[in-house]
């Protein structure tokens, strides 16, 4: 266990079975406008996204993972930055949430990317859970979030390309409105790794596709609402 500096002056303990990429940097910007209010980040991992989130004094975030490490990890983490008061961290069954619905003006999810019967499973229990669709599946996360969102609120994700098609049929299914979608590309030349998507509960349709994002040119601002 080691702690990393953030560019916002605070610090976040990583491991090498829970840590953070560029993913959840990008979601933390692109979710970053509707983190004004009561949030959740479901599968908050080493807890990355509300750290990097600049919340007014009256906002509040419960930071929630169904790994009891991750939420040992995240408590330290929450302590050394003096967040206590703004951060809570919960450990957390997504099919059995004890969280308020209809309570959140956000969430956020960084879910796992790989449906079950694909890709190469870890044998680690945490890596499992963060990567794979083992225990938590992509419906879970979306039921969750439904249940979560406030009427109008905002729930933000990212995934990879070739499971566009699963995340929004889902989101439709379960009336979150994908809003606001953005592709990220390493370069130019090549083809994107992920994408970021916004969805409104009870929304109206209408999608809006965003200017991409170039890591490499750091062309990764994703404009607010």
């Amino acid at each position: 266990m080691h702690t990393e500096p953030l560019q916002n002056g605070r610090t976040v303990l990583v491991d090498d079975t829970c840590t953070f990429g560029i993913d959840a940097v990008l979601l933390s910007a692109f979710s970053a406008p509707y983190a004004t209010a009561r949030s959740c980040d479901l599968g908050t991992g080493c807890g990355i996204i509300p750290l990097l989130w600049e919340l007014p004094s009256t906002a509040t975030v419960d930071a929630v993972d169904c790994s009891a490490h991750a939420v040992s990890l995240v408590q330290q983490t929450v302590q050394q930055n003096g967040l206590d008061d703004s951060i809570t961290v919960r450990k957390e069954d997504w099919c059995n949430l004890s969280l308020p619905h209809g309570a959140y003006r956000c969430v956020v999810s960084n879910p796992p990317y790989f449906a079950q019967n694909s890709g190469k499973v870890s044998v680690d229990a945490d890596r499992r859970l963060a990567r794979h669709e083992t225990e938590t599946t992509l419906s879970d996360v979306v039921i969750a979030a439904a249940q979560l969102l406030q009427n109008g609120g905002h729930f933000c994700l990212c995934h990879r390309p070739e499971r566009l098609v699963d995340v929004l049929t889902v989101l439709r299914t379960h009336r979150l409105e994908p809003k606001r979608l953005q592709w990220v590309h390493a370069r130019r030349d090549t083809a994107p790794f992920l994408f970021l998507c916004d969805a409104v509960k009870n929304g109206k349709p209408s999608l809006s596709v965003l200017s991409p994002c170039f890591i490499e040119e750091e062309t990764c601002l994703c404009p607010a609402p």
